[in-house]
């Protein structure tokens, strides 16, 4: 396998060739705490969500409990809300996955991963195909390559919009689907569980490395799902897939069980950025670390004048044990733990002094524009 270490480095689930208000908005509780109510039409058997928990009188209710993921329905649900993206520029092509976010009359937001439109950020065409087959252009609103985030926008209002889950909230076991366009096949779903949370992972290449406190699962993720919707039970959207892990030998390049999926809780900050200002922003520590121990540890070699670390005191040379009572383990994993936060936010940090002696600090995180 390509990773014997944390954080993991793992490719990025997407095809290469040679490359939110809205209609849904919110899900309607039932009373069993956790299910939401949809309404199955009784001639096409299309589902949609409840407005109030009620249903018209075309229609059949149908509750989708929280215990056990309802593959069939959840799958009729959210495929609307997932597209099928193509890129094409002068030196190829490739494919990947988005989510229609928000929706007005006229036009419309689809988030994805910036690696998926990257080569067409400054030539190059992009288009978007929905579940019905329709294809329409696309341009990029904004994109942020440190959390591997784009906006699109669409000249088609009035779409099926993605409901919003809470990343916060996820679990290791949790069952989850996996929808998008792996190998340019849409509408494609797969169904496993959370493997794990909080995954420290980097992607990419040296000069555009993003950085993700990721979801783990094993629904299976292929080269083309990247920017497609991770969602739970209820077909809430709780991450952004992003990466694989591949086995190295043989040029192997497909699911092996070991995706990594963008919390939507830390999506969501950016993508709402964006759409607003066409720009957004990252939280900062004010610290450079050791490269060269890079790999065994966090160890800070020098401090930002005015940010956070050194208003609260840090000494250079200390190393970064925990943030927030999560273990650091070396230089990546503590860029992807701060970068998980907004900026603003106040982090309890553990460090080891360069005298050996241990000490606990209250940062409060700067912000910078993201690149």
């Amino acid at each position: 396998m390509n990773f014997t270490r944390t954080p993991v480095k793992v490719a990025l689930g997407f095809v290469l060739g040679a490359l939110v208000a809205g209609t849904v908005a919110t899900a309607a509780t039932s009373t069993n705490t956790g299910s939401v109510v949809v309404c199955a039409d009784n001639r096409t058997q299309a589902l949609t969500l409840a407005k109030s928990g009620t249903c018209p009188a075309n229609k059949t209710a149908l509750e989708i409990g929280s215990n056990s993921i309802n593959a069939k329905s959840i799958s009729a649900l959210v495929t609307p809300s997932v597209v099928s993206i193509s890129v094409k520029t002068a030196t190829g092509g490739g494919t990947g996955s988005g989510s229609i976010y928000k929706t007005s009359a006229s036009s419309s937001y689809i988030i994805t991963n910036n690696h998926v439109v990257e080569a067409a950020a400054t030539s190059g065409t992009i288009k978007v195909e929905f579940a019905d087959g329709e294809e329409v252009s696309a341009t990029i609103v904004g994109r942020d390559r440190m959390y591997d985030i784009a906006v699109l926008q669409v000249k088609k209002g009035n779409l099926p919009v993605i409901a919003l889950g809470d990343s916060s909230k996820v679990s290791v076991g949790d069952e989850v689907l996996a929808i998008g366009s792996p190998l340019g096949l849409a509408n494609t779903v797969t169904q496993g569980i959370v493997s794990a949370l909080n995954r420290p992972v980097t992607a990419g290449t040296t000069d555009s490395t993003s950085y993700v406190n990721a979801i783990q699962t094993d629904a299976a993720i292929n080269p083309g799902n990247s920017g497609g919707a991770l969602v739970d039970a209820q077909g809430r959207i709780i991450g952004v897939n992003s990466a694989i892990a591949t086995l190295t030998s043989g040029g192997t390049s497909g699911s092996i069980g070991l995706g990594f999926s963008i919390p939507i809780n830390e999506a969501k900050r950016v993508i709402d950025e964006i759409i607003a200002t066409g720009k957004s922003t990252r939280p900062v520590m004010g610290v450079v670390f050791d490269d060269i121990t890079a790999e065994t540890q966090a160890k800070i070699l020098q401090l930002t004048p005015g940010e956070g670390a050194e208003k609260a005191g840090v000494v250079v040379g200390s190393i970064i044990k925990s943030i927030d009572g999560v273990k650091i383990a070396n230089r990546d994993a503590a860029i992807v733990k701060i970068r998980s936060y907004a900026p603003g936010s106040v982090i309890t940090v553990v460090m080891t002094l360069p005298d050996g002696s241990a000490k606990t600090y209250k940062i409060t995180l700067g912000t910078a524009p993201a690149v």
